[in-house]
């Protein structure tokens, strides 16, 4: 069996960041937003900024199936308490990689019914990021 690669960062810096810059964003990535619930550094792959506007972007990678899934709603937990302690006007989840069995979910909105204050925050398919990214439609 191949070791699984779970690694975002050049997901990030090939796809995603370019994206960002074509649609007329700004950003800082490995931002610290202070303390994740339970303890711990709350680090978000980038901060993301236009118009006055402040977005908060996690990138997740799945490439086989494993533990990545189970991170999705507590990602969104904590991005939701960052949201209301900062002044970011909204958040993306951004799903990449094959690996994902609740992709469909996630991106649907199957958390919705159990993060009722999950309002701003977006899960979405690296695709469909990118493309609104390079758009500067986010």
């Amino acid at each position: 069996m191949s070791p699984r690669d779970t690694r975002t960062g050049g997901v990030l810096e090939r796809m995603v960041l370019p994206a960002l810059e074509q649609g007329g964003y700004s950003y800082k990535t490995q931002v610290n937003l202070g303390q994740r619930l339970g303890g711990g550094r709350h680090l978000v792959d980038a901060v993301v900024e236009k118009d006055g506007r402040s977005l908060l972007l996690s990138v997740k990678w799945q490439q086989v199936s494993g533990t990545a899934e189970q991170k999705v709603p507590f990602e969104v937990i904590c991005l939701t308490e960052a949201m209301e302690a900062g002044s970011y006007a909204k958040a993306y989840v951004v799903l990449g990689g094959e690996g994902w069995k609740l992709r469909s979910f996630y991106t649907t909105g199957g958390l919705n019914k159990y993060l009722v204050s999950s309002g701003n925050i977006e899960i979405t398919t690296l695709e469909s990021f990118v493309g609104r990214a390079n758009q500067g439609k986010l």
